[in-house]
């Protein structure tokens, strides 16, 4: 019983995951159908996300946010989100400017 419980704990983690940050579940659409293409979306984003950030960690130095009480040893979503949310910040403010011929 225990092993099961283990077992579906790291799926409910992930959909409480993908409910808190991403609003899955939380869809204003006017159809059912709308809601049946945009929840599959969100679960593509979060793996996106996943991807990215564990590919980021491995390619520049990244520290989790610590707190008295907790010690992480591995990050969460909203560490992984963090992460990618920065890089595109970056990608996106500080990206190398082209020079355009003055004529």
């Amino acid at each position: 019983m225990l092993l099961w419980f283990r077992q579906r704990w790291q799926v409910e983690v992930t959909f409480e995951e993908v409910r808190a940050h991403l609003g899955v579940e939380t869809q204003r659409q006017w159809s059912d159908l709308a809601i049946l293409r945009t929840t599959p979306a969100l679960f593509a984003l979060f793996s996106i996300v996943v991807l990215w950030a564990h590919q980021l960690q491995a390619q520049v130095e990244f520290s989790l946010p610590q707190s008295a009480w907790y010690n992480k040893s591995l990050p969460a979503f909203v560490d992984a989100l963090a992460l990618v949310r920065q890089r595109l910040w970056q990608a996106r403010l500080f990206h190398p400017l082209v020079q355009q011929p003055m004529w």
